[in-house]
């Protein structure tokens, strides 16, 4: 009587999917071990939990300015940098000067409370290029709400930032001389002054560590998403902020 074949024992089981990210884990891992977040953004590309990060602690920001120094010194201090435009209020009389320094105090407030909403219109058009560049340079299929996410989580160390220049202020920072537009001396354009060197104190302020922590993060995230080369991501992100630095420089040598 034949023997019945032995049929061969089944293979293992392919091991799991890593297990999916809870928001807070996001959040940790963005600066412990970022390639875990942004590989868990191909799961899911929900954005919401930094970028309500970002709006709490830009509204702390934003208040401790205004009780510490307050919005029409912090509006006066910007204009000791642009001195074409300074110099134009001075020639006013009282009453024009009064009036054109009102608008400076609401603009300073309502900009620096608002900054959620001009940083996420930053945010939509920074994804937006990276989105066409990589689908161009390096054929990447990323749909652009994962690209979005990328981006947002990637600007997470600006939260610390925020964190850090809020400290300054509250601490007693001299309100003479607080720049708002550069809060913490994090760059290299603390050591330019805006109003004798606004070239070099543009550039020198894009050299910042938050701003090139941002960068490597963005270039990570595209990397773990996509499978894009680590050269190629760092380049076409950092290639697309030298550009951008090269026009603030531009537009800072105008001004001046």
């Amino acid at each position: 009587m034949a023997t019945s074949p032995v049929v061969p024992p089944s293979p293992p089981a392919a091991t799991a999917d890593a297990p999916a990210l809870s928001e807070g884990a996001r959040l940790v891992d963005t600066f412990i071990a970022p390639s875990k977040t942004f590989t868990d953004l191909k799961r899911s590309a929900a954005w919401w939990a930094p970028f309500l990060l970002l709006i709490i602690v830009s509204t702390i920001f934003a208040y401790t300015v205004g009780q510490k120094i307050g919005f029409r010194q912090a509006g006066e201090n910007v204009l000791q940098t642009r001195p074409k435009q300074l110099d134009r209020i001075q020639q006013m009389p009282a009453d024009q000067q009064d009036k054109i320094m009102d608008k400076v105090e609401n603009q300073t407030k309502y900009g620096t409370y608002g900054f959620p909403v001009i940083d996420l219109i930053l945010l939509l058009i920074v994804a937006a290029v990276l989105f066409g560049t990589f689908k161009v340079v390096a054929n990447a299929n990323v749909p652009y709400k994962v690209a979005l996410a990328i981006v947002v989580y990637a600007s997470l160390p600006g939260v610390l930032k925020y964190l850090l220049a809020t400290l300054t202020v509250a601490l007693g920072v001299g309100a003479d001389t607080f720049n708002i537009q550069n809060p913490v001396a994090t760059n290299l354009g603390t050591f330019f002054s805006p109003g004798d060197n606004p070239v070099l104190f543009a550039v020198g302020s894009m050299v910042d560590i938050f701003a090139i922590w941002t960068l490597a993060l963005t270039a990570i995230g595209f990397t773990c998403v996509a499978k894009i080369k680590k050269g190629a991501a760092f380049a076409v992100v950092f290639g697309w902020y030298a550009l951008f630095g090269l026009m603030m420089a531009g537009l800072a040598s105008l001004s001046s």
